[in-house]
């Protein structure tokens, strides 16, 4: 091939001649010259050519993928979309018009029901007063805008950038986690429904246009603060100012209306009555937020704003048909609904809260009429009918609170939420900033059986293990002292006993070593399993005393999920709700297993001992109602005794009973000491007293025959392990050598009798042959320098958040 035609080839594509061969090229002809064409060269270049256009088809089949989706196109198709896109909008904005408003009309009666269908309460009267704008103070207006809408003045009325957020969430079934403008939220709660659909949503938009144009700015903002909801049954302005503050708007100071302003986020759960810790610290940092916002649009001075201090609400008025026992109930019910909402819809709270007040459901709760009533009854014979403010100051300080639960279907069957929700407006049997004391303790033991957990001598944790009872004994951690050396009850000392003993008598030495040997953080994790909230709670030595707040309602699922054997109960007051609209039913109270039922019924195990031969004795076990029911249960008495449990279930109901001080006044925590002047003297109320009093009063009068346990475990009081004790030498479990102080006296209620085994110099019969180290006696710490000491306050040292209740080791009465 000649040159010439090799550059013709390559530009049709083909690939470069291939060198010729000497071997193979054609031989030339006799006399032929230099430059005489070649037939071989020929051949090749046809060769060539066609390979090129095997290449060209070759390339022509891997590119049409790339010709399908050029740049060209690409780009066309994005034009297209958004051309389509702005066509759509146009011919929405055109054809959606601005409806009549609804806020008004979409109020209805709630109606409440029993599980038995019979009506608890019907709710409905709208408190609402619609007030215009100039009678609203300018600068508690500003207080709404810097608090949800610092551009509100000089906006379109829509974020788009939050709109276009909120559908893609809507879209991917994340929820409503996009932002709104003031005048979206006001369309919203005026014109449509809280509904989360790109339908709702899209409506939305266009009407928020239209209503910026048609409306002014001060129009808006009056429509939106007298239609928004701002909790105790208030709608709009005026009626929060005089739920929350007892004065009309027009009277509102900034500090008071930045505080209706922060209530729009969360209504409930920042209303200061009956906010938990957490709440009434994020409702501070909401105030404090609207405030620095008002300084920042220079609509409040700087300096004013420093000298302002947050103005704590007035409590609320009670609200014709919730006195009594219906308003906790109502109340409890509603929050479960909020909540279900919250997960099934993808609102938010606030946006549920306002679309279950008042908006026409039929709600049924799990609540049993027959036991509701038992409860009110054995509250007010056993407790209340005893006290007398009038005689006794303390009387009129004792709080009581109790939650009723069906373990096998999580039905809260009863409750008692406190005398009356006209005279006291936080729910007891739901309020968590009190000690659960020692009923914390059977968390540690199922956390020790669950993991299979040992001495730190390699012993295994059973009921039938031996520890050190010595009072205010220094717990250690592989031969350290930790620090923390609780007492135990009057300082009394008890050698070397059982964990079965030591869980009848509520030893806390014991248990405080017990969890060192766990780990802390074991026993958090399994607190957390079985049903208490520990989001925030450190995993101290001194939660092995249940310094931690709960309520009885977590404690009745706790104890519980123990009865089911190991399986999660939920406490529920709701069965299911309906309206117009929609239906909600609640998920299944009952759970997958979160500890082993090994583990769950050797806790039930051991603590039928603590009725049988404990601190329960008296007032369950003695108790002539009894009938020879089996019953499983801890006591529990908190630090300065703030407050006295007794948990406690049979097979088939599980009931959790709080007696809590409060000032009647200042509602600070204080001593229940010398109520109803009726228990010698000091008069402590034990958790073996009024509450177990109250608990079998209770569960004894509405139980249906008698029934047993049944137990998967060889350990505890109701088996009777046949192994004789584990013995250790260890510093851990060493016998005391000799009590330093006298038992209990017989005045006291929690504990009559002192330990069968009454400590003495002599060990007992079971204990180990060596002799024990002499760190084991170590003399209880004072407690003034002792870790979470006494200090007189009420605040939790290692909750610097303040969610919680005190945090300490003398716990002079944890029965």
């Amino acid at each position: 091939m000649g040159r010439a035609e090799e550059r013709r080839a390559r530009q049709r594509g083909g690939r470069r001649a291939a060198p010729r061969s000497s071997s193979t090229a054609p031989t030339a002809a006799p006399g032929a010259g230099t430059g005489a064409p070649v037939t071989g060269g020929r051949a090749a270049a046809r060769r060539a050519a066609r390979s090129g256009k095997a290449g060209r088809a070759g390339k022509a089949k891997k590119s049409g993928i790339r010709r399908l989706f050029t740049w060209k196109k690409i780009v066309g198709t994005f034009l297209g979309v958004c051309l389509l896109g702005i066509g759509t909008f146009i011919v929405l904005y055109m054809m959606v018009g601005i409806p009549q408003g609804n806020a008004v009309a979409q109020q209805e009666s709630n109606v409440y029901k029993f599980s038995d269908g019979s009506i608890l309460a019907r709710k409905g009267t709208v408190n609402r007063e619609s007030v215009s704008l100039d009678k609203v103070p300018v600068e508690v207006q500003h207080c709404f805008v810097a608090a949800e809408n610092k551009s509100f003045y000089h906006d379109s009325g829509v974020d788009l950038k939050g709109t276009a957020r909120g559908l893609l969430n809507t879209l991917s079934g994340k929820g409503a986690q996009g932002g709104s403008t003031i005048t979206q939220q006001y369309v919203k709660n005026y014109y449509l429904t809280q509904d989360q659909t790109v339908t709702r949503k899209l409506k939305e938009l266009v009407i928020s246009l239209k209503v910026d144009q048609k409306l002014s700015k001060d129009d808006i903002l009056a429509g939106y603060i007298n239609t928004s909801y701002y909790g105790r049954g208030a709608y709009g302005i005026q009626a929060a100012a005089q739920a929350y503050y007892r004065t009309d708007a027009s009277k509102l100071t900034v500090e008071q209306g930045a505080y209706l302003a922060a209530l729009l986020q969360a209504p409930s759960q920042y209303d200061w009555a009956a906010a938990t810790p957490t709440g009434k610290k994020l409702v501070q940092e909401r105030w404090n937020y609207v405030l620095n916002n008002m300084v920042e649009q220079h609509w409040l001075d700087a300096g004013k704003r420093q000298a302002m201090k947050f103005p704590v609400p007035k409590d609320p008025k009670g609200t014709p048909g919730l006195e009594g026992q219906k308003g906790y109930l109502i109340d409890l019910a509603n929050k479960q609904l909020e909540q279900q909402l919250v997960k099934q819809e993808g609102i938010s709270m606030a946006q549920a809260e306002a679309e279950v007040v008042d908006r026409g459901w039929t709600i049924t709760l799990n609540i049993d009429k027959k036991k509701q009533a038992a409860l009110e009854r054995t509250v007010k014979e056993q407790l209340t009918s005893k006290l007398d403010a009038k005689k006794r100051k303390v009387d009129g300080n004792v709080q009581a609170g109790a939650v009723s639960v069906d373990p096998k279907t999580g039905k809260v069957v009863a409750l008692y939420g406190g005398e009356d929700y006209f005279k006291h407006y936080v729910n007891n049997a739901t309020r968590k900033d009190y000690q659960p004391a020692s009923t914390f303790k059977p968390v540690i033991l199922a956390a020790a059986v669950d993991s299979g957990a040992e001495t730190q001598e390699g012993q295994p944790i059973t009921a039938n293990t031996l520890y050190d009872g010595t009072s205010g004994r220094q717990a250690v951690d592989h031969g350290v002292k930790v620090g923390f050396g609780p007492p135990n009850e009057d300082d009394q000392n008890y050698g070397q006993i059982t964990v079965q003993t030591a869980m009848n008598q509520s030893v806390n030495s014991v248990f405080a070593q017990m969890g060192i040997d766990v780990g802390m953080e074991k026993v958090m994790s399994v607190a957390g399993k079985l049903g208490m909230d520990t989001e925030g709670m450190q995993a101290v030595p001194a939660q092995t005393l249940g310094s931690m707040g709960a309520s009885p309602l977590e404690m009745a699922g706790i104890y519980a999920t123990l009865d089911n054997h190991g399986k999660k109960v939920t406490p529920t007051v709701l069965a299911k709700a309906e309206n117009k609209t929609r239906q909600v039913k609640m998920p299944d109270p009952i759970g997958d297993e979160v500890i082993s039922r090994e583990a769950a019924d050797t806790v039930t195990s051991v603590l039928t001992g603590v009725v049988d031969d404990g601190t329960a004795k008296k007032s369950v076990r003695d108790n002539p109602l009894r009938d020879g029911q089996q019953v499983a249960g801890k006591t529990g008495t908190s630090d300065e005794n703030k407050s006295a449990w007794f948990t406690g279930y049979t097979p088939k109901l599980v009931t959790s009973v709080g007696l809590f001080g409060e000032d009647a006044k200042s509602h600070a925590h204080t001593t229940l000491t010398g109520a109803t002047g009726l228990l010698p003297s000091p008069g402590r109320i034990n958790g073996g007293g009024y509450p177990a009093q109250i608990w079998a009063a209770y569960t004894f009068g509405v139980m249906d025959g008698t029934s047993k346990f049944d137990l998967d475990t060889t350990q505890g009081a109701a088996v009777q392990p046949s192994t004789s004790p584990s013995t250790s030498v260890s510093p851990s479990h060493s016998a005391s050598e000799s009590p330093s102080s006298a038992p209990p006296s017989a005045s006291e209620t929690e504990s009559s009798p002192p330990p069968s085994h009454s400590p003495s110099s002599t060990p007992p019969s079971h204990s180990p042959s060596s002799t024990p180290p002499t760190q084991s006696s170590s003399p209880p710490p004072d407690p003034s320098t002792s870790p979470g000491a006494d200090g007189g306050g009420d605040g939790n040292p290692f909750d610097p958040g303040g969610d919680g209740a005190q945090l300490t080791d003398r716990e002079h009465t944890t029965r």
